[in-house]
């Protein structure tokens, strides 16, 4: 029998993980959890998840917009300042349910307030309830909402704070004007619209992982 190779980025991450991460049963649990529910097998990798918190550290407030069985959603909630807040929206009830318990089983429930729904009806409420305060705000949800689910996160964003929106690279095929699969449209013109925003401050990172290759754009909102 032939021993599998892995691809060397895979096995990055994981000298990554054995080395820089320290062992968290609950998050392997979450994971393990999720699989179970059949949920789909797109959250963050450990190493992005330790990077969103190390991002977030200094919050006070924080906004998910996708939290689907709710591992970025600890990794964020962790980072938060005594007695900070995050609001996190899943638009499907069943991967909802996941995220709420685990959000029990982590403890975060007062700190964690989880909202069901399509975003974009739920973003407003949250404007008229907390205007802009936002610190940190991370977009993992449906691609194709990508640029208002930005738009919405700048409006709500207190100055300085930052937005990071994941899956933007789409193994290359951003920078493919040829590929119109629509997740790659909305971020195409997800590009666009933060280039032409004078409201933010941005840039695009590649990653390569176990997840394989993508990226982010990240943006800090300017003072006003």
């Amino acid at each position: 029998m032939t021993d599998t190779v892995l691809p060397p980025w895979t096995a990055v991450d994981g000298f990554f993980l054995e080395t820089l991460l320290r062992p968290d049963p609950l998050l392997d649990d979450i994971l393990r959890r999720s699989d179970a529910a059949g949920l789909p097998s797109i959250s963050v990798t450990p190493a992005q998840g330790k990077f969103l918190h190390l991002l977030a550290s200094s919050a006070s407030h924080i906004l998910e917009i996708g939290t689907l069985g709710g591992y970025s959603t600890v990794w964020l909630a962790r980072a938060l300042q005594p007695g900070g807040r995050m609001i996190t929206i899943e638009f499907e009830p069943r991967h909802a349910a996941v995220a709420r318990e685990t959000l029990r089983l982590a403890g975060l429930l007062e700190s964690v307030d989880l909202r069901v729904g399509a975003a974009l009806d739920i973003l407003p409420g949250i404007a008229s309830e907390h205007g802009p305060v936002f610190d940190f705000s991370f977009v993992d949800a449906d691609k194709p909402g990508a640029p208002a689910y930005f738009d919405w996160a700048v409006r709500l964003s207190r100055p300085g704070g930052l937005i990071v929106v994941d899956n933007v690279v789409r193994n290359g095929a951003l920078a493919d004007p040829s590929d119109e699969d629509p997740r790659v449209v909305a971020m195409r013109r997800l590009v666009a619209q933060v280039a032409g925003d004078t409201r933010v401050s941005a840039t695009g990172i590649q990653t390569v992982g176990s997840k394989g290759y993508d990226g982010f754009v990240m943006a800090r909102v300017l003072p006003r």
